[in-house]
This record gives C-alpha cells, sequence and structure tokens, in this order.
C-alpha cells in the first residue's frame, strides 16, 4: 500500500502544466479512471499504488523526481531569472513537472553537473553545511599551477571577503594536478562558498579561465549526456548523490 493523497492533488503533482482545477475538470469529462473506475470527484481519495489512467495514458506516480543536468555556459541556476535561460528551460517536457528547482548553484558561466529535483529535504541534506558532500570540479587556469597548491587547500585557505567583507576561512579541498597540462586541475569542495573556486584561485595570483562541475558526492556527471541536456536519476541511485560526505 502507497500513500493516501487527494486524486487532484496526486495528478498535479504528477506534471507541470496540470492544476488542481484542470483535474476536476478531467473527471468531469470522463478522462481519470482509477482501478478501473472512471471518476467522478476529484476531491476523491486514493492511493498512490493504484492503477490510474488519464486522458488514457497510465499515470505512474513519482513522490520526488531527480534530474542531472550537463548545464551549459550561459544559463542560469534559477527558476526564474529575467530574459535569461535558465535550467529549467532545458528540461524536455517528459520530465519536468511542478515545483522543481535547482539544489544547488553554478555560476552562469560555469559548466557541469546541476540537480534538478522537487525533493526539498535531499537538497537540503546535499546543501547543509554539517554535512559536507563532496563537489568536484574540473579547472582550467591560465596560469600554470604551482606545487603548493595542494598543501595549502588541504590545509583550508583563507580568502578575502566579497565587497570588502570579513575574510572567510574555507574548508580543506583536494587539489590534484594534471600530468598532461600544467594549466588543468581537478579540484574537490565541502562546501560551497559564492564563487569559491575562482576566489581561491586568485588568492593564489592565479585565474580561472574554465570551470566544469564533474561530480556530486560520488555520482559523476554522465560522460554520455551532451551539454544542455538532462536524464532522470533512478531513485536507487539519489543516496549517491550524499556519499562521501565528511
Amino acid at each position: 500500500m502507497g500513500e493516501i493523497m487527494r486524486l487532484d492533488k496526486l495528478v498535479a503533482s504528477q506534471f507541470s502544466d496540470v492544476s488542481r482545477a484542470d483535474v476536476k475538470k478531467l473527471c468531469l469529462k470522463k478522462k481519470i479512471s482509477v482501478n478501473g473506475k472512471l471518476m467522478a470527484r476529484s476531491d476523491a481519495k486514493v492511493d498512490t499504488d493504484d492503477e490510474i489512467f488519464v486522458n488514457g495514458e497510465r499515470l505512474v506516480y513519482k513522490k520526488h523526481v531527480y534530474i542531472m543536468l550537463n548545464k551549459p555556459a550561459g544559463v542560469v541556476c534559477s527558476t526564474k531569472e529575467g530574459d535569461s535561460m535558465t535550467v529549467l528551460d532545458l528540461v524536455p517536457p517528459e520530465l519536468m513537472r511542478n515545483g522543481l528547482f535547482p539544489a544547488g548553484r553554478l555560476d552562469k558561466d560555469t559548466e557541469g553537473f546541476v540537480l534538478l529535483t522537487d525533493d526539498g529535504e535531499l537538497s537540503h541534506r546535499m546543501l547543509s553545511p554539517k554535512t559536507h558532500v563532496p563537489k568536484t570540479y574540473f579547472v582550467r587556469l591560465e596560469k600554470p599551477y604551482q606545487p603548493e597548491y595542494a598543501d595549502i587547500m588541504a590545509a583550508g585557505m583563507t580568502i578575502k571577503g566579497l565587497d570588502g567583507g570579513e575574510d572567510e576561512k574555507c574548508l580543506p579541498a583536494q587539489f590534484s594536478g594534471s600530468d598532461e597540462n600544467d594549466c588543468e586541475c581537478t579540484l574537490i569542495l565541502h562546501e560551497g562558498k559564492f564563487h569559491q573556486v575562482k576566489r581561491m584561485f586568485a588568492e593564489l595570483g592565479n585565474k580561472v579561465v574554465y570551470l566544469k562541475r564533474t561530480a556530486i558526492g560520488e555520482m559523476p556527471l554522465n560522460g554520455e549526456l551532451a551539454s544542455g541536456k538532462c536524464l532522470e536519476i533512478l531513485h536507487k541511485d539519489v543516496e549517491k548523490l550524499l556519499a562521501g560526505k565528511n
């Protein structure tokens, strides 16, 4: 047995363009059936495990949805941002639903893994300063990295405050340089300060010219997922997003 809820709430929660009022209209038009019975009332209580058809199509209830997006540069990590394209504009209709939001942010010019979900609890666990979920970044620098970067970051460096504010102490981070290109490296952070990667390298006298998030927790960005494309994360894999935390 699943969760008991009103029919209109259940159906509306599974679509981005269907309201409870729409569900009521669909019931009046005899377009919704539950376990083979046409539903006349949208406020009827149903089980999420019931066999529900809407406009002749089977509705498979999902309490929450989890989407991996390979964000391209120029797209804003927001649900709405003036005339700018947002991450939600890249979600295909079959994955879109009410309440979807980006769990965490990337700068507009940063690429890579953004999690889109309607699960506020998981988002809170993932972003909480208490959990320290690791996030991995590929970084390309303006100048070659220096051998001391790894020790400085591992010790927890201090970066200048924003807009003249107080300096900020960073948690220890893991730096590893590329053997093939001394301007490329990987950085693993356990927190999410504003513009943190760029500010850390600026403190070391260098500049980030390209930045891409490649993993959250122990879930890597799918290597076959093209820029600007999405894929749904299976529920059995969701806990990987929280794995590896301190």
